[in-house]
């Protein structure tokens, strides 16, 4: 990735190596052609993989809870948390509070036509959850 040392091809496998024991992954993973014949949540896991090996300082994840079983979700989650550094940042994009039961956000944005109309922390998101759209709007 950008800005990142250059690695030997030994130090890169034991880099996927690295990545992918994090992620809970099987290494037969590693072998097949990406997203080729993956569940949903194969292809989640390999997109979190992604991430983990570019590092990049800022990663948007859009609907990374969609198609999951909480198995997966967990797993998926763990591997986002393990990922946070004060280095990092990202941007997840959820409809589902029960991401947020795992990935526990610092700042919550309310989108509403392309616009944000309200910020708080987690607890705005339980409060939405609780109440819905509308116990915000009163």
């Amino acid at each position: 990735a950008l800005g990142q040392p250059e690695l030997s091809a030994a130090e890169f496998l034991a880099m996927v190596k690295q990545k992918m024991a994090l992620l809970k992954m099987k290494p037969e993973f590693a072998k097949r052609e990406v997203n080729v014949g993956f569940s949903g949540g194969e292809k989640k896991r390999g997109e979190i993989f992604q991430m983990a090996m570019l590092e990049p300082v800022l990663s948007i994840l859009d609907e990374t809870d969609s198609g999951l079983d909480v198995d997966a979700l967990k797993i998926v989650a763990d591997g986002v948390n393990s990922l946070k550094t004060p280095e990092t940042s990202s941007i997840i994009i959820t409809h589902y509070h029960k991401l947020l039961e795992y990935i526990v956000p610092d700042v919550v944005h309310v989108l509403k036509d392309g616009r944000i109309v309200r910020t708080g922390g987690k607890e705005l998101a339980d409060q939405i959850e609780a109440e819905g759209f509308e116990g915000i709007n009163g």
